[in-house]
Parts: C-alpha cells; structure tokens; sequence
C-alpha cells in the first residue's frame, strides 16, 4: 500500500501517536507539543489520518482508540530518502555538508556519526 505524505499537522498528531503507542484523541491531545490545538481540529486531523492508512480506530465501549499502522522509523526510513532525493539531489553527504555550513552539526557530532559508520561497517 503506497501511503501519502503527511502534512505538517498530521505528522505532529502521529508523533504524539508513537510516543504514546497509540492512544483517545484526549490522550493525543494532552501529548502534543507546541501551541494548543482544539479537539475538534485534531479529530478532523486523526479522521484523515485513518483515510490515509496510519492509524487504525479500536473501539472500546463507546470510545475509538487509534494505534499506529506504521511505525516512526519505517516512516522516517521512506520520507527521508524522498527528502534527500528532493533538497540534496540524492546525496547524502550534500545533505551533511549542508547541516555543517549552516552550523546545525557540530564537529564533534560529525565525528560521532563517523563512529557509527565505522561500527556499522565492521
């Protein structure tokens, strides 16, 4: 199942998802981060969510609880080689070069991921 991009909004709504494992939209809401949202807005945004193949509704008694369809790492893993693909014309290491110019990855980050590519290669 080929599954859409998520807007901004729905992606904040699936990270409050992953973090709780699922959860009620009150739940949901009261884990989301940064400006408050109206429940009504964020249901609207959970409904769509459902369309698109995310999260799934459970039903219990007369509450929906959504759960995660696709896991944060599996999303990461698509959207960022679409994302890399778009900004960086598929390089990743113009993809770094561009987080160390702009000062967003610091030297010695830059040697920690150098350490994860060597262990991983090992």
């Amino acid at each position: 199942m080929e599954l859409e991009k998520l807007t901004i909004q729905e992606e904040e709504a699936m990270l409050s998802i992953w973090q709780l494992k699922g959860g009620f939209i009150k739940e949901i809401l009261d884990n989301l981060k940064g400006e408050p949202v109206p429940y009504t807005t964020l249901a609207s945004t959970i409904k769509n969510l459902v369309k698109k193949g995310y999260v799934t509704p459970v039903v219990y008694a007369n509450a929906k609880r959504y759960e995660p369809v696709i896991s944060a790492e599996e999303y990461k893993a698509k959207y960022m080689s679409s994302f890399v693909g778009d900004y960086f014309r598929n390089s990743y290491k113009e993809m770094v070069s561009f987080f160390v110019k702009e000062e967003k990855l610091s030297e010695s980050e830059l040697k920690e991921i150098m350490e994860m590519i060597k262990s991983g290669k090992s």
